[in-house]
Order: structure tokens, then sequence, then C-alpha cells
């Protein structure tokens, strides 16, 4: 049984606890948080709610802590912090800055014999493996990734980040005309702005500047600058009523030549009714690899670039070989 911690019970955190009832080899140990312990009921009965104070002894006992935090401002600080006491896990997305992340972890953690494992979910994630893996069998090619339509958690909290943001809902949304003509295997180049519009339903505090949180909406490096976008202030039962659910799904496509005229075209695609359910799901996966390569003598820092697809199942290789290979 593997030994798992969640920090942070958000929608992230509670999709991890899920996950974890799924999975026979994996027990949940403790959920950790940074509000008062006393007033959080999560949904696994028995399991302990515990300060952030507990982990910060770096005395806790798990194989892993899967950190549920936010990519603007948690991860940064948290994942290299814990990384350095503990096994971690995060879904860091913020692609730009993911080689400044992973090398900020990959010294705490290599300072402590630890393995840490960024950039978990489906993208960064399970998609980085269909490019990567398209990428080597094509290498005459080039691909394309498509997101949503559906509520990109990272980019709603960087939103609710912005004084006087109460809650916001931000959707991604492929440009039809874009997709199908990658499906079409014109290999198109295509700008940011030509592959996807986002929109965003925001609750703000009352008498909040609107004109000021949009302007600071747009105008988000990493998250907004490069997309036309569009702000909706709506109220919080607008809210409840019509953007309660969190889908999401996308394709990534790949689109290449083995020799003159003869194309060839890979589509990986997800379709998903709860995006932190999913990404819970993936999270824990490599959570598994995570304390396997610990338990071989692997640390520092990794992707799922590094992890052997083995790692990631509860089944042995007899299994693998004889019902998935």
């Amino acid at each position: 049984m593997y030994k798992i911690g969640i920090l942070g019970y958000g929608n992230l955190g509670r999709g991890v606890e899920a996950a974890v009832k799924k999975n026979d080899d994996m027990e949940l140990v403790a959920v950790y948080t940074r509000r008062d312990p006393s007033a959080l009921k999560i949904n696994t009965p028995g399991v302990p709610v515990k300060s952030t104070a507990d982990l910060d002894t770096g005395k806790e006992d798990l194989d892993v802590l899967v950190i549920c935090g936010g990519s603007a401002t948690d991860l940064p600080v948290m994942t290299p912090k814990y990384a350095a006491m503990y096994n971690v896990i995060d879904s860091f997305d913020t692609h730009a800055k993911v080689p400044e992340h992973f090398k900020n972890v990959d010294e705490a953690a290599k300072s402590a014999g630890k393995t840490g494992i960024i950039s978990c979910g489906w993208d960064p994630g399970m998609f980085s493996l269909s490019r990567v893996y398209a990428t080597a069998v094509l290498p005459d090619g080039r691909d394309y990734t498509f997101w949503g339509k559906g509520v990109s958690q990272g980019h709603s909290d960087a939103v609710r980040r912005i004084d006087g943001v109460i809650d916001c809902r931000q959707y991604t949304i492929p440009v039809p005309e874009a997709l199908d003509r990658v499906r079409n295997g014109e290999n198109p180049a295509l700008s940011t702005r030509e592959k996807h519009t986002r929109e965003c339903f925001v609750v703000a505090e009352e008498g909040a500047d609107l004109a000021r949180i949009e302007n600071e909406i747009k105008t988000m490096p990493n998250y907004f600058a490069d997309y036309d976008t569009t702000v909706h202030f709506i109220s919080a039962d607008e809210m409840k009523a019509n953007h309660s659910g969190l889908p999401h799904g996308g394709s990534v496509i790949y689109s290449g030549t083995t020799s003159e005229g003869k194309g060839h075209v890979i589509e990986y695609s997800l379709k998903l009714d709860s995006n932190p359910e999913f990404t819970g799901s993936v999270l824990l996966a490599c959570a598994r690899a995570a304390a396997r390569m610990n338990a071989e003598g692997a640390c520092g820092a990794k992707t799922v670039f590094d992890i052997a697809p083995a790692y990631l199942c509860s089944q042995d290789g007899d299994y693998l070989r004889a019902h998935l290979l």
C-alpha cells in the first residue's frame, strides 16, 4: 500500500481523493490544509485533516505527497519546499515556466534524495506524451494541441487571484476552422490566437472596478495576453446555475509524412466530465511511479517523459504483457 498525503482540498484535492478510492494499492493517510483543520470536512471517513505545520516538520509518514495548489503562485513555492522533505507530485501547467520550475524542484529533491514529478495531468502530462511519441515516430511533421471546449482550472484560478474577483470560470474554445484544417492534413502554420479563444465568466465584488479587472485578465502574460478573450460579469447565482460543472478535454493532432505523397495524421483526444477528477487520477498514477522510482534510487525532478509506462500501473509485468501489449 502506498501512503498518500494530499496538500490542498479544493477541486483538484477532492479529485485525488476520489481517485484513491479507485486504486486498491493506495491509502489516503492525511489531507493537509492552510486553513483551520477543524473547519474542513473531507469525503473520506477516518482520515485526519492536518495543518501544513505538520508537513513542515518533514516527519509525516508518507510515500508521496500530492500537491494540489495553483500554478500561478502556490506550486512554484510549495513543490520545491516539500520536495526537500517528501516524494512529491504536482500539476504545474504554466508551460513557459516549466524549465525554471523543474530546476528548482530538481535542486531541492536531489538534496534530500527524494523524487519530485512535476507537471502531471493531461496537459501537461498525457498530451505531452502524445506529442513526444508522435514526434519520435514522424520526425517530418508538426504537432497541434487544441483544448476544450472546457473549463481550465489553472486559468480560472489565475483570474480569481485578481483583486476584486470573487469567482471565475474560464472556458477554452478551439477555433473550428483551425481544427478542420489540421484534421485535413493541411499542416497550417497557426498562431496561438488563431487556434483558440478564451471566455471568462466572472463574479466580482460589489463596487469593484470592472474595467480594471477586465484589462488585467486580457493582458495577463502566459494566460490571456496571446488570445482573443471575452469577459462576462455575472452574479453568483448565475455562476451556480450555469457554470457549476468542470468539464474539459481536447485533442493532440500530429500530421507528418514518411515519403513524397504519403501523409499520416495521429490524433489523441479526451472528453472529460470532470477535469479535476480526471487530473487527480493522472496525479495518483504518477504518485505510484514516484514511489517506485524513489525506491530504486531515482531522485531529483522528473516529468512524464522520464516514467516507464509500467511504473504507472498497479498491475504487474505479466498482466501488462498478456492483456495490454
